[in-house]
């Protein structure tokens, strides 16, 4: 007996060691294999640069500087090779990437809020990424590395400073994978000669990338001038060099919608890196078209190209399979989320993003607008950037999806390409004032700023939106918070009972609204109050629900309580 049981031990003892050098093993092939080494730059001079403080909210290294701007931006004014402008970028925003990857990381802890998920969210995009560097140019990959090292180590349990920072460039395209927490959906469009009111081309888009308040707090207006191509500006946040909206000094814009796609197997190209070459070496569409050619990217994106030198804009639909251009027969160009072009129109994911999700409905409002309110000036580009009504001035409910002003904007820009004006918004959201950069200007002017002085053009902002001060605004404040509440409590193993006043309250925060009916019924659901909730699930579904997995949903819920009566 004394024997088997020896012979036993020594068995399970040979198998756990087998198992743990299986596991070490593989564990060493995947550190090994997911590793990206950083690029080796020709000279490392520009790390002992210092940063010199003049004045409150403005550093400078060399003709290099950053400050915080009196409309609450932070403008930024970079030159030089790629490793130098990396790094000087880093010593000058260094307390806004620490802020910009807390406050992403905290959006990621939000929504995935399993330490197990989390983990293996961490491992999964290593994996994924694990050749990205493969699909960059070497230019971009030093000035990454460049910023990298000004990175906190507070996030070194991800990983190293230069593949966090490389994989956060990422961000966007695996946003797509989850579309579901409505993370992506954008607008855009351009009118031009008789739909423009001095005849001159204008463009317009919201970026409503989505990733927590605090994500957007800090955005930064950047005025780059590579060693190579043309100098360029672009709204973007700390750590960030791919392009998301931008103008160049040829009159060139560029702006990028998210398409539906196939969750991705493998890294390609980030759509934001691509859409920087476009921005950096191109001044007309058929040179954007041509750099769209050569990458290969991993995700479905829209890039609409506005070209002073065309006199017209165009938009580049591009997935990981095939490319399309689609350019208007008349003066004036539309694009949400979903592709238009012959080459895409029997594409089933396309299909089903028309029929399923809030794109084609906020094109049309689009449509509506532009030719209902044209001819536009940069006034009404912007009046029609700040719009929450639904078709025929419908009322959708504030924050809705369909809504080309969806609450929710990292920011929103309009150019004017053959002046080289840009206008950003300013907080909150688009409904704040928009101000106004003249790009000559900036790189004639303001190049080397010595000290911190205003370079917007005052003259030209755009007042802040009606709505601001509107009583409207102030129930739309209170139903954020109210909804941040019922969130939490759903979550949280127990529900506190609420009042009734508490829930009347956040119906008329946003009457019109499916989900705070949605909610109300998840509320009485998880309290077994079964004929309640169908009441607020019946009158959810009689309102404007973007999605259809949103309203199959509401209907699944429906269905089940009818079960318990």
């Amino acid at each position: 007996m004394a024997e088997r049981k020896h012979r036993r031990s020594k068995r399970i003892g040979i198998i756990l060691l087998i198992l743990t050098t299986i596991v070490f093993v593989f564990s060493g092939w995947f550190y090994l294999r997911t590793q990206i080494q950083p690029p080796q730059p020709d000279s490392k001079e520009s790390i002992n640069l210092t940063v010199e403080n003049p004045a409150t909210d403005f550093y400078r290294v060399g003709p290099n500087w950053m400050k915080k701007s009196s409309s609450g931006l932070w403008e930024m004014y970079l030159e030089g090779k790629p490793f130098d402008r990396g790094v000087i970028n880093g010593k000058l925003s260094k307390t806004l990437i620490a802020q910009q990857e807390k406050a992403f990381i905290d959006q990621i802890r939000s929504l995935i809020p399993s330490d197990f998920y989390l983990r293996f969210l961490k491992y999964f995009i290593y994996w994924f990424n694990r050749d990205l560097d493969h699909f960059l140019p070497d230019e971009y990959k030093l000035e990454i590395y460049g910023i990298s090292l000004s990175a906190s180590d507070q996030y070194s349990f991800i990983g190293s400073n230069y593949q966090r920072i490389l994989n956060y460039h990422s961000a966007h395209d695996i946003g797509h994978a989850m579309q579901d927490y409505r993370l992506v959906g954008c607008t855009s469009f351009g009118v031009w000669g008789s739909k423009s009111k001095d005849s001159s081309m204008l463009i317009g888009r919201n970026f409503d990338f989505y990733a927590g308040d605090e994500f957007a707090a800090n955005k930064i207006v950047c005025f780059e001038k590579p060693e190579n191509g043309f100098g360029f500006m672009m709204v973007t946040w700390g750590g960030m060099i791919g392009t998301v909206s931008g103008m160049n000094e040829s009159g060139l814009t560029v702006t990028i919608n998210a398409a539906k796609s196939e969750i991705p197997t493998s890294a390609r190209t980030p759509i934001s890196l691509l859409a920087r070459e476009i921005l950096q070496y191109a001044s007309t569409i058929s040179e954007a078209y041509r750099i769209a050619q050569k990458r290969e990217t991993f995700v479905s994106e829209s890039i609409l190209i506005g070209s002073a030198k065309d006199k017209q804009a165009a938009i580049i639909e591009k997935s990981p399979f095939k490319i399309a251009l689609v350019t208007p027969a008349g003066n004036y160009i539309s694009c949400a989320n979903h592709f238009q072009s012959p080459e895409f129109s029997t594409d089933p994911l396309n299909i089903q993003n028309i029929k399923e999700n809030a794109s084609a409905y906020r094109y049309k409002r689009l449509i509506q607008n532009i030719t209902t309110n044209t001819p536009l000036d940069y006034k009404g580009v912007a009046a029609i950037l700040r719009d929450q009504q639904g078709l025929n001035n419908s009322n959708i409910g504030m924050g809705n999806e369909k809504a080309l002003n969806q609450l929710i904007a990292h920011h929103s820009i309009i150019f004017m390409p053959e002046k080289l004006l840009v206008w950003v918004s300013t907080t909150p959201w688009q409904i704040g004032p928009y101000v106004c950069y003249d790009l000559y200007k900036i790189f004639h002017n303001f190049a080397g700023l010595k000290q911190k002085v205003e370079i917007t053009e005052t003259d030209k902002t755009i007042p802040a939106d009606t709505f601001l001060e509107s009583f409207e605004y102030k129930r739309f404040i209170r139903f954020r918070e109210m909804r941040k509440s019922l969130n939490q409590m759903l979550r949280a193993e127990t529900t506190n009972v609420l009042s009734g006043s508490f829930l009347d309250d956040f119906r008329t925060s946003n009457p019109m609204y499916y989900e705070v009916y949605d909610l109300i019924g998840d509320y009485y659901r998880k309290k077994g109050q079964w004929k309640l909730a169908q009441a607020e699930y019946r009158h959810a579904l009689t309102l404007i629900i973007p999605r259809w997995k949103e309203k199959e949903n509401i209907i699944k819920k429906l269905a089940a309580c009818n079960m318990h009566n």
